[in-house]
């Protein structure tokens, strides 16, 4: 079908920004060489204080993709990741990718029967346990002491295994294998957070797509300079938003990376303030975090530029909070595994609009369709479901072809998030297809409750899912972390508080505290064992005795 322009989010376009724009697609073995050629004795990567330059990331990939080649893997092979936030996992990534196999970080769905880890934490135990399951036939540690002493590096053990330095003492190929765009790179598992993960299939060209999309749209947009960024990698590289967010698109513009283990929010404000970070990404509770942190009104936040959060809706009340001690807009989109994770994004000159994930980017469409057909499209303003379609976008889900075809309507792909487009283009969510609540006939959206409640001055995190109610059929359940120092409240004050801001029908049912509420890998808030555990509790329950 041919595409009508202009498109309704084209006019809302930031100067520079072009739907249109070219998008050098190819593949990651070609950005690794080109960003190498660019930026040669740059520093890519900062981890513990030690530094590794470009030229030098480029020859310790080439040599484990020798390695690997010399151990028998071949294109096409899948290699299982087993790495935190360190060195040897962008490492092994890009030799994976150099030799055409496919990275991947589920053994059993995948049939990977290469696993390589590190000896963090207790990973070399686990991976070798694994192997002696028969799950693997080799395991790859790589020594995290070889980069400076931590607490968090346990000993190697003494056998069992091969050594990442030893496989990449190998001497390169007289030809390496041919890597083609098209050509699978990674099965990017979806976080399970409703349902049991997927493989998304992700090619070359997605990933370099996703570049490429985010280069078109920042660059009319940022007063960086290539070269010129200083990137917080604390977003755990085995999830989609960190790969394209910190690494792919950080290598492409010749930054460091500050690559560290986990999010610490006292290290994460001396990386800003101390060694000039220019760009921070994460997700919603890391930025809840930071705006709670005692004495973050002092920090200085000069060096910064971009300030970015994905992953989840961020509550507004956050984002005045950012906004009032960083002085930057925090900026905000859409996107999923599945779309490698490009999809909306806010432009940089309408920090008026709030609740929004902005508009498609370049090359991207988007549209929204009857949640009971989603072939119909629906006009602005009315709520379906969202779809998207580019290059970006996934093929599939690995070995699953019905799931696969049910995604798919008309070349696009079925998101599973309910929203609306306004007349201007841009599109606005009101929930996950999955996490609407039904209550006495009304959809619930719990994200607008969320939203809701982030108003609460005790409130620090909060998830709200929809329980089995006898009355409604479901109603609105809210789990609350509160603030340092608050005192919880009750259901009924909690009610009061919400009766200006939501509708009856809205209002949570029940309310329970908790000290955490669960996360995902990522650091997301996240529903799944929530509704588990009140599932639990409903099937313990005794049915209502009839007469």
């Amino acid at each position: 079908m041919p595409i009508t322009r202009p498109l309704p989010w084209e006019k809302s376009y930031p100067p520079g920004v072009a739907w249109d724009a070219p998008l050098d697609i190819g593949t990651l073995p070609a950005l690794l060489a080109r960003a190498v050629g660019r930026f040669g004795d740059k520093s890519a990567f900062e981890y513990r204080d030690g530094k590794i330059s470009y030229a030098d990331f480029g020859r310790r990939v080439d040599a484990f993709a020798a390695g690997l080649l010399r151990l028998g893997i071949a294109k096409g092979d899948r290699v299982a990741l087993y790495l935190p936030n360190c060195p040897a996992q962008p490492i092994a990534l890009f030799a994976v990718a150099r030799i055409g196999a496919i990275a991947a970080h589920k053994l059993r769905d995948s049939g990977a029967r290469t696993l390589i880890a590190t000896n963090i934490g207790q990973m070399a135990g686990v991976a070798l346990k694994i192997k002696a399951a028969g799950h693997v036939d080799r395991v790859i540690l790589a020594d995290d002491s070889v980069w400076g002493p931590s607490p968090a590096t346990g000993p190697m053990p003494h056998e069992g295994f091969l050594r990442f330095d030893e496989v990449a003492a190998a001497t390169a190929p007289g030809a390496w294998p041919e890597v083609l765009p098209d050509d699978v790179v990674l099965l990017q598992y979806t976080g399970g957070t409703t349902g049991l993960p997927k493989g998304a299939i992700l090619s070359h060209a997605n990933l370099t797509a996703a570049v490429e999309i985010g280069k078109a749209w920042s660059t009319p947009q940022t007063t960086l300079q290539p070269g010129e960024g200083r990137v917080i990698c604390v977003l755990p590289l085995f999830h989609m938003f960190a790969i394209t967010a910190c690494l792919t698109r950080g290598l492409d513009n010749g930054s460091e990376i500050l690559l560290r283990l986990r999010f610490d929010v006292e290290q994460t404000l001396r990386d800003i303030a101390e060694k000039k970070a220019t760009t921070f990404s994460g997700v919603p509770t890391m930025w809840i975090a930071i705006a709670n942190h005692p004495g973050v009104e002092s920090v200085d936040f000069s060096s910064l530029k971009g300030a970015h959060s994905g992953g989840a809706p961020v509550p507004i009340e956050i984002e005045n909070r950012i906004k009032a001690i960083t002085g930057l807009q925090l900026g905000g989109g859409w996107g999923m595994t599945e779309t490698s994770p490009a999809g909306a994004n806010i432009p940089a000159n309408r920090p008026d609009l709030r609740g929004s994930i902005g508009l498609p980017l370049p090359g991207i469409l988007m549209d929204v369709v009857a949640l009971d057909d989603p072939r119909r499209l629906l006009p602005p303003g009315e709520i379906g479901e969202i779809r998207i379609k580019g290059p970006n976008v996934t093929r599939g889900y690995w070995n699953r072809p019905e799931e696969t075809a049910a995604a798919f309507i008309d070349g696009y792909l079925l998101t599973g998030d309910i929203g609306y487009m306004d007349a201007d283009g841009f599109f606005f969510l009101t929930d996950r297809k999955k996490d609407m609540i039904i209550s006495g006939g009304f959809n619930v959206y719990p994200r607008m409750v969320e939203e809701a409640m982030y108003e609460h001055p005790a409130v620090e995190e909060v998830v709200v899912i929809g329980v089995a109610d006898l009355y409604r059929g479901q109603a609105a359940k809210a789990f609350v972390k509160l603030k340092a120092g608050a005192a919880p409240f009750s259901l009924e004050a909690l009610r009061d508080f919400l009766a200006d801001k939501l509708g009856r029908h809205e209002l949570p049912s029940a309310l329970e505290f908790r000290d955490a509420l669960p996360k995902t890998a990522v650091g997301k808030l996240s529903k799944k064992e929530l509704v588990a555990e009140e599932a639990a509790r409903a099937a313990c329950r005794p049915e209502p005795v009839s007469t």
